[in-house]
């Protein structure tokens, strides 16, 4: 959108990973006055275990604003930092901290937070993926007033998407941006802090930390649910099975539009079991599910280079693990990664 109005004179910011990183990129594009940055502190990354900046932290030090990492807000020496920046308004976009009551009380005229749900729906820290894995058709992103519940302050302004079958969590994360941009610039320009719209607290659903649990493929449920779970999960937190013994992070799968009558023939009876093989080609595994079968479309193992890969290339170099008859098993090794 284009601003023709006056954001407030004094913002601070408060975010971590690459949402965050957008949200204050657009913000400075803007022309935004951001004064001081929060964000995670620094963890280790790769396998040299380096401690590594958060995204956020590296677009502030690029801009030449002040970066704030405490590890905790709930302290005297962190309100009264804040409370010398003499902020209008703080933003929060994925933030990672606990915000508790003085620390919302600090800015002038509050904080906002950018949210990737339609709220109340989702409210909490994994909003993407949870829609997708409950198969909404629609989500969005909202800007809202923060208060002391989690996601609970009135919305000012929202953007409505859609989710289709076929949609990833990284996708969905990526549609947000522009309009998440979009939703915050309208809220800051001429700010007026009481104009929000309350959440209707009846319609009010909790977007709980994903865990290593959310990634177990159990392939006796339907095949639309596991195809949910795969593609939700895709960037954060794989969905992973395992086959012949092998940990195998299934990446992205679809329903199956082509026939399946040579299937038939070549696999019956027993062998049709859940999480079975059914059928190879080069872009798909056909997959047998509690209630009919899906197409994994991408898959990632342990061995060699240890990437992503495409059906083809996992022909190519395991067609001795992917073979027609083999058959996925629900829980992994524990001692898969």
């Amino acid at each position: 959108m284009s601003t023709s109005g006056s954001f407030p004179a004094r913002i601070g910011f408060a975010g971590t990973p690459e949402f965050a990183e957008s949200m204050l990129t657009g913000l400075l594009r803007a022309g935004a006055n951001v004064v001081c940055v929060y964000t995670q502190p620094d963890r280790p990354s790769g396998r040299g275990r380096k401690l590594m900046p958060s995204a956020v932290k590296q677009v502030a030090l690029d801009s030449n604003i002040e970066v704030r990492q405490p590890v905790s807000l709930r302290n005297d020496e962190a309100l009264k930092q804040l409370q010398s920046s003499q902020l209008d308004v703080l933003v929060v976009a994925a933030y990672g901290l606990i915000l508790p009551q003085a620390i919302l009380d600090a800015p002038r005229l509050g904080c906002i937070n950018v949210h990737a749900s339609l709220l109340p729906r989702w409210r909490g820290a994994a909003p993407i993926e949870r829609a997708i894995m409950a198969g909404d058709t629609q989500t969005g992103v909202c800007s809202m007033r923060m208060e002391a519940g989690l996601d609970t302050g009135g919305v000012y302004n929202q953007r409505t998407l859609p989710i289709t079958h076929t949609t990833t969590g990284r996708e969905l994360h990526d549609a947000m941006i522009a309009p998440g941009i979009d939703a915050l610039l309208e809220t800051l320009t001429d700010f007026a802090p009481t104009q929000w719209q309350a959440q209707d607290e009846s319609l009010a659903t909790y977007a709980k930390k994903l865990v290593a649990a959310d990634a177990t493929i159990d392939w006796h449920k339907p095949a639309a649910q596991i195809i949910r779970q795969v593609n939700a999960l895709n960037d954060r937190l794989p969905a992973r099975t395992t086959l012949a013994g092998e940990t195998v992070k299934v990446l992205n799968a679809a329903p199956v539009t082509a026939t399946t009558a040579d299937v038939d023939s070549a696999i019956s009876g027993e062998e049709k079991k859940p999480g079975t093989i059914l059928a190879c080609s080069k872009k798909a595994f056909v997959v047998a599910a509690g209630e009919q079968q899906l197409s994994v479309r991408m898959v990632q193992l342990n061995r060699g280079k240890g990437k992503p890969m495409t059906v083809a290339a996992a022909l190519n170099g395991y067609a001795d693990l992917f073979k027609v008859g083999n058959c996925f098993t629900s829980v992994p090794p524990t001692n898969s990664d």
